[in-house]
């Protein structure tokens, strides 16, 4: 079959590519919100030869190359630097045991070629699109992005308990952007019947490119909805563990320096931890989905390790009589330990289906299809095309007037807006809700530039150097993003309108430009070598009960990896690829 991946046709850029992961997968909205899509890898040349693994890849002979001995094997010096320098041979085999390794772990979406993929569980599955080696990336601004994640945590809360500012900062997105319009009604009632959230809970994921400039780590936003990848990121970065591990004489390189990534451990163990401040052992946690949703096996890792590694354990006398009975006896324990285990159930439901089959009682208590819900957590509702009719509104409100913790509440939603981002860059503004100067130096310097089109100067630069700044609409997931030449050509039209008001929609944003590599991407099966960019988002996770902080913490990580010739970068949403990282 020849090589094991194939070169793309070559072009050159003027200027390597930009930022714009998206984060749902979605998203996850990714961005998330970033989105393990479905779409054909389209930024891969049409040209490409392709090397399809169907079978083990031997020519004809149906059987896997033996690997030459230690005397006669090809020893590769670098493969992070350049894995293109990989021999066909040792390719065939690493992209064949990837398949196989995730085919077995469940590193899997469904086919968007199958078309019950998204709805019914185990029809239609492939692996997710990932890359084959991991990306080499600086220890120091690997610390450096795990170090901001409660800074950036604590500055979510203290930000979402400010209604007056989140309703200020977007008073003119909402004149011009009907979904943002939707979001802050329902805000705006939460301050007007005076609604607390006394429990709050946020899965946040803050994403990041390395500009190879400046070789400052820059954030492109942080992400307060349906952060996606926390169960198949960790499964990428065992993954490339195992195959460091298993071709290290090959390969000479160190998979110890993969960081463990446990982002679905610690994303459920935190809804346990929010389960059990809600102080109800027959509820449940809920979450949140679209009506088809290929990246349900992101999703149901999460549920599954939330069920099985966080059951809560009653502790019994030697008569077998609970020692005490309420849930402060309650205690969490992992699966091995004595005791009557109680696990915390999980259900799935659609934003119409919540408003069919959902009520609240006298005391604020959510009821759906018959189930007290505990926890909410949304891996939908966070675009437009989530609220196709008012019925999805009705959902939404009925929820944020519930007493269920939310993941997110609506405040904690409104404060991952673009417009909020770009207002806390502004001077002076971080020090209205963090008190830690140490705190506030570190979040200004990760922030890239960010302005309004209010703006002139930044306008003027936009449409003289079009190529050095982004557009931005308050939108989650991939494909929303204005780039080069069409940045230009928005600004002068809105000028030549004067529509003051539709400016207000979107934020300018200075364009990152990450260094571009050598990579081995692998998408349904076929390897492609390819020059590419990544983009590294950080989970994180907050829980609060009033005035104590219960959780604040880093959880993992998430690196997406693209074609550079690519703008945007959502793997949910097509444009992308699952990696994990290498410490240099």
């Amino acid at each position: 079959m020849g090589a094991g991946c194939s070169s793309s046709s070559s072009f050159s850029l003027s200027l390597p590519n930009h930022h714009c992961f998206s984060s749902t997968l979605h998203h996850p909205k990714s961005t998330s919100t970033f989105i393990l899509s479905t779409h054909t890898y389209s930024q891969f040349h049409k040209s490409s030869s392709k090397f399809s693994i169907n079978s083990p890849p031997n020519c004809g002979s149906g059987s896997i190359p033996e690997i030459k001995t230690t005397q006669q094997k090809s020893f590769v010096k670098n493969p992070m630097s350049d894995p293109h320098t990989i021999d066909s041979e040792l390719l065939q085999k690493l992209v064949y045991d990837a398949l196989v390794w995730s085919s077995l772990h469940g590193l899997v979406v469904g086919d968007r070629n199958v078309q019950r993929s998204g709805s019914i569980p185990g029809v239609g599955l492939v692996h997710a699109p990932i890359a084959l080696l991991p990306y080499s990336f600086p220890e120091s601004h690997w610390k450096q992005a795990c170090e901001l994640a409660p800074i950036f945590n604590e500055l979510v809360d203290r930000v979402s308990l400010d209604g007056k500012f989140l309703q200020d900062t977007l008073s003119r997105t909402k004149k011009v952007d009907a979904f943002t319009s939707r979001l802050l009604d329902i805000h705006s009632r939460m301050l007007q019947i005076g609604k607390k959230e006394d429990i709050r809970l946020g899965l946040h994921r803050s994403d990041y490119m390395l500009d190879e400039n400046t070789n400052l780590l820059l954030q492109i936003e942080l992400n307060t909805i349906s952060c996606s990848f926390s169960g198949l990121s960790c499964l990428v970065s065992e993954l490339h563990r195992s195959l460091l591990s298993q071709y290290k004489e090959h390969l000479g390189v160190d998979f110890r320096r993969i960081p463990k990534n446990n982002s679905a451990n610690k994303f459920a163990e935190v809804l346990a931890k929010a389960w059990m401040e809600y102080n109800n052992p027959s509820a449940v946690v809920m979450v949140v989905v679209q009506p088809e949703e290929r990246n349900m096996y992101d999703q149901h890792w999460l549920s599954a390790t939330l069920t099985e590694r966080y059951p809560f354990c009653i502790a019994v006398d030697s008569s077998g009589i609970g020692i005490q009975d309420s849930i402060p006896w309650l205690v969490l324990l992992p699966c091995q330990m004595d005791g009557i285990g109680i696990q915390i159930p999980s259900i799935r439901k659609t934003l119409v289906e919540i408003d069919a089959q959902g009520k609240t009682l006298s005391d604020g208590t959510l009821v759906v299809d018959g189930e007290t819900v505990a926890v909410i957590y949304f891996r939908a509702g966070y675009a437009p095309n989530d609220y196709p009719s008012e019925s999805e509104w009705k959902a939404r409100l009925l929820m944020e007037e519930s007493v269920a913790i939310k993941c997110p509440s609506i405040s904690y939603h409104l404060t991952g807006t673009k417009k909020v981002q770009q207002e806390l860059a502004k001077p002076n503004v971080l020090e209205r809700f963090l008190d830690n100067k140490d705190d506030i130096a570190k979040l200004q310097a990760c922030f890239a530039g960010l302005w309004s089109l209010d703006d002139s100067n930044a306008v003027k630069n936009a449409i003289e150097q079009p190529g050095a700044f982004v557009m931005k609409p308050q939108r989650e997931g991939g494909g929303n993003n204005i780039y080069g030449d069409e940045v230009k050509e928005m600004l002068v039209r809105l000028q030549k309108e004067g529509s003051e008001e539709e400016a207000a929609a979107y934020i300018l944003m200075q364009r990152i430009f990450p260094k571009d590599f050598p990579t081995l991407l692998v998408r349904e099966g076929i390897c492609y070598k390819e020059q590419a960019i990544s983009e590294l988002g950080i989970f994180s996770s907050y829980l609060r009960n009033k005035e104590k902080v219960i959780v604040s913490e880093q959880c993992g990580y998430l690196m997406r990896t693209k074609v550079s010739s690519s703008n945007e970068g959502g793997v949910a949403a097509g444009f992308a690829v699952l990696d994990s990282l290498y410490l240099s």
